[in-house]
C-alpha cells in the first residue's frame, strides 16, 4: 500500500517530483482516506484540514479508484473552503501554488476499501504510492452506520425499496471488508468515528500519530457534503448531533430491522464486529437468535 510513513520534509528537495508539479505545490504531509459513506469522513477530514500546516491544505474529494486523483476528484477544498470543479479541473496548479508548498495534501475514497489495492491494479492508478504519507481509514460502529445509511437512503424517492434493500447489504458486505483492514496495516491510521465525536482526547492523539500539530481540536460544523446529517437538519452544530444514537431512532424502521436480521446471521461479519463493537455484535447475537417466520405466518 503506502511507502511506509514517509514524510516530504524538503520542499525544495522533492520540487521536480511529476505529481507536485502537477499539483502546484509541494507538500508537508499527504493523507488518503478510506471510509464508508456516512461514517464521519467528512467530519473528519474537515477537522484535518482545520489541523493542517497554518492551516493550508488541500483536499481532493471522493476520487474515482484506478484513476489518478488529480484528474478523478469529485469535488475540491482549498483551505477548507470549496472550489468550483470547473475552476479545479483547469487550474489545480494556480490552486495548490496559492496554498504553497509544505500544506497537507488530502485524497478520499468512498466505499472503496483498501482490499482493492491490487497489484498492477493501484487504487490511486498512475499516482506514485511512495509519495502517500499514511493511509487513514475511517470506520464507525456498526448499527449506528447501518441506521445512518438506511436513513440516507429513504430520502431517495426513486429507489424502491428493493433497490434500497440492494445498495444496503452490498454496503454492509463492503462494510466488513473496511473492518478486516482496521488492525492488518500498520501503514494505515483507523480513525473510528464514534470515538473521535465523543472524546477530544481521542482526537489529540490521533493528530498527533498523524504528526500535525493541534491548532483546533473541535468537532467543527457539520459538513455539507452529503446532505449533512440525515436526522438532525435543524442543527449546523456537530456537538449536539446524538451521533451515537441513530441506532435507536431506527429500530422501529422496517428496512432497518430486515438489514439487522441479515446481517446478524452472516458469521465473518458479526466475528469483524465483534473484535471491534463488542456491544453491537450481542445486539446482533440476540436478533439472530430470535425466531425465524413461520409457515403459520405466512397463511
Amino acid at each position: 500500500m503506502a511507502g511506509g510513513s514517509l514524510m516530504l520534509a524538503s520542499p525544495a528537495y522533492n520540487a521536480q517530483v511529476p505529481e507536485w508539479q502537477r499539483l502546484g505545490f509541494v507538500p508537508g504531509l499527504t493523507l488518503r482516506a478510506f471510509g464508508m459513506r456516512r461514517s464521519g469522513n467528512h467530519a473528519i477530514i474537515g477537522w484535518l484540514q482545520r489541523n493542517a500546516p497554518q492551516g493550508r491544505a488541500l483536499f481532493l474529494n471522493d476520487c474515482r479508484r484506478r484513476q489518478h486523483p488529480m484528474e478523478a476528484f469529485a469535488s475540491v477544498q482549498a483551505n477548507g473552503q470549496k472550489v468550483s470543479r470547473r475552476r479545479a479541473r483547469g487550474n489545480l496548479p494556480k490552486i495548490g501554488r496559492e496554498l504553497g508548498d509544505g500544506a497537507l495534501l488530502l485524497i478520499s475514497y468512498e466505499d472503496v476499501s483498501p482490499l482493492h489495492n491490487l497489484p498492477g491494479k493501484p487504487i490511486s492508478g498512475d499516482f506514485n504510492q511512495s509519495l502517500i504519507s499514511r493511509n487513514i481509514l475511517i470506520y464507525r460502529s456498526f448499527l449506528n452506520w447501518a441506521a445512518s445509511m438506511t436513513k440516507k437512503l429513504e430520502t431517495n424517492k426513486t429507489f424502491s425499496i428493493v433497490r434500497r434493500m440492494s445498495v444496503l447489504l452490498r454496503s454492509v458486505d463492503l462494510y466488513g471488508d473496511l473492518l478486516s483492514c482496521v488492525r492488518k496495516d500498520q501503514d494505515t491510521q483507523p480513525i473510528c468515528y464514534d470515538d473521535w465525536a465523543a472524546n477530544p482526547d481521542y482526537r489529540a492523539d490521533t493528530l498527533q500519530k498523524l504528526g500535525l500539530e493541534q491548532r483546533d481540536n473541535s468537532l467543527g460544523d457539520i459538513p455539507s457534503f452529503g446532505g449533512g446529517s440525515s436526522f438532525q437538519k435543524d442543527t449546523d452544530d456537530s456537538a449536539q448531533l446524538t451521533t451515537d444514537q441513530r441506532w435507536r431512532q431506527m429500530l422501529g424502521d422496517p428496512l432497518y430491522q430486515h438489514i439487522l436480521q441479515i446481517s446478524a446471521r452472516d458469521p465473518k461479519l458479526l466475528a469483524r464486529i465483534e473484535s471491534l463493537f463488542p456491544e453491537d455484535a450481542a445486539i446482533l447475537q440476540k436478533i439472530a437468535g430470535g425466531s425465524p417466520m413461520t409457515p403459520e405466518a405466512l397463511q
